[in-house]
């Protein structure tokens, strides 16, 4: 035990969460289907044109505006 803690105090300094050579990260975004959309005044309001985008912040605690 005495080794591992003095192995992490060393390693303080020199060690890093990333490999020496990483990999770079993937995303999958799939592509939007066009559908249905909102009238241009309801759209601005939503800040977004389509309704299957329309994802509403309810604040902590997740009670609609």
């Amino acid at each position: 035990m005495a080794d591992e803690n003095t192995m992490l105090r060393g390693c303080r300094a020199t060690c890093t969460p990333l490999p020496e050579d990483p990999v770079p990260g993937m995303a999958y975004v799939p592509f939007q289907q066009w559908s249905e959309t909102y009238e241009p005044a309801r759209a601005l309001d939503d800040g977004t044109l389509f309704p299957v985008l329309n994802k509403p912040f309810y604040g902590r605690r997740g009670e609609p505006r």
